[in-house]
């Protein structure tokens, strides 16, 4: 344990282009825990705007991955350049400068690389399968300096097939050689199911990507949602508790950041949304809660273009914050649906997903989520106890 802080200092020394590495603590640590101070003062004031934005880019997508809620086979939508410019302007007057991309798959975006040259003020994550990488962009990537990719991969090269298709892994390897090459910042996302668990929670899965350069790897845990929901996905309470036992063993092994939004330093359960840390905007323009709720009563050409005013008058974003407290500090998506879909539905919210959401959302079983009461594991490493209370996830803000 006394070994990983000098082993991940000698490999941000050694791996991480320098230029790279400092634009990172300014865009986006530095910026992001002024953007958490601006949060909690607006909150004093109860005022309600997050520090961090999802934005969707897009629906369409290269992959038809098992379980994604992401429709692809219809209407194909991309978020105006001007709405994107919009969310990015607006929010810099909240001192947020920190955007999570996704989609679909946010490669596919037109411009995607202007947007980031137009904003070098900004720091952008880019939740992506990792395929469309080559030469050119990549070192596009590396002279703006203000682009993470998050790679996701879930389990060695069968498993992560077996939900994402054929030859996806080592495609998704060939991209991260590449960002390895230009030393970019990158890590992994990985959705943890009760089948891969035991596979991507190991010390062998965790070494491969430290391997091929990735400093970070971000696990989620599996949500059936969707048109198809591929339950037999779905993780347990016990197996839960397990996940989190291992998490804790493994941050203290590994010279790589193993980063989840599931639990506070205390172990306690936590929602972004649910404490406003941040929302999502869909390809066509939607206010959502999360990226798994396809479900919007507010746009962005709401008021104007005045985010600000359309986010802090939201009477869905602002009840569902306190449909979530009435309910648990975890995932009402998993605990609550039917009662989740009949709050949305009461509130009016538009169904965007282009499918019948409300339909999927009513005909889901409760389920086991983070939140375990009693069962509570702290973090037990002083370094991951300060990570969570001020770096991620909130920086501070849910410390």
């Amino acid at each position: 344990m006394a070994f990983v802080i000098p082993r991940v200092a000698y490999r941000v020394a050694t791996e991480i282009s320098p230029r790279l590495a400092m634009k990172a603590a300014y865009l986006l640590c530095y910026k992001g825990m002024r953007a958490v101070w601006a949060y909690k003062r607006r909150l004093r004031n109860n005022e309600l705007y997050p520090p961090f934005m999802f934005i969707a880019l897009t629906n369409k997508c290269n992959l038809r991955c098992h379980g994604c809620w992401v429709e692809k086979e219809g209407i194909g939508y991309y978020l105006p350049e001007d709405e994107l410019d919009t969310i990015i302007t607006e929010g810099k007057k909240q001192k947020a400068h920190y955007y999570t991309l996704l989609g679909g798959e946010p490669m596919v975006y037109p411009k995607l690389l202007d947007i980031f040259a137009k904003h070098r003020d900004c720091y952008f994550q880019v939740i992506t399968n990792g395929m469309l990488f080559n030469e050119a962009n990549v070192k596009r990537l590396r002279e703006l300096g203000n682009v993470t990719p998050l790679i996701s991969i879930d389990g060695n090269e069968e498993n992560n097939d077996k939900r994402r298709g054929a030859g996806v892994f080592a495609a998704a390897e060939q991209g991260m050689r590449l960002l390895q090459k230009n030393k970019i910042i990158f890590g992994t996302a990985c959705t943890i199911t009760g089948q891969n668990m035991d596979e991507v929670l190991s010390d062998e899965y965790l070494q491969w990507f430290i391997d091929r350069g990735a400093m970070y790897i971000w696990y989620y845990v599996y949500r059936p949602m969707g048109a198809e929901p591929h339950t037999e996905y779905c993780v347990s309470k016990e197996q839960l508790i397990e996940i989190r036992k291992r998490l804790l063993r493994q941050r203290k092994k590994h010279p790589i950041f193993i980063i989840d939004t599931y639990w506070t330093a205390k172990g306690e359960a936590f929602c972004p949304a649910a404490t406003g840390l941040g929302f999502h905007v869909n390809p066509r323009g939607g206010v959502e809660i999360c990226p798994a709720l396809s479900f919007a009563r507010d746009t962005i050409k709401d008021n104007g273009g005045d985010l600000f005013k359309t986010i802090n008058e939201s009477e869905f974003l602002r009840g569902f914050q306190s449909f979530v407290k009435d309910r648990t500090k975890g995932c009402v998506i998993l605990e609550s649906p039917v009662e989740l879909k009949n709050y949305i539905s009461d509130m009016g919210a538009k169904d965007f997903s282009t499918r019948d959401a409300y339909a999927e959302l009513g005909a889901c079983t409760p389920r086991s989520s983070h939140h375990l009461p009693g069962e509570e594991i702290p973090e037990d490493y002083w370094l991951y106890r300060f990570l969570k209370s001020q770096v991620f996830f909130g920086m501070g803000a849910a410390g």
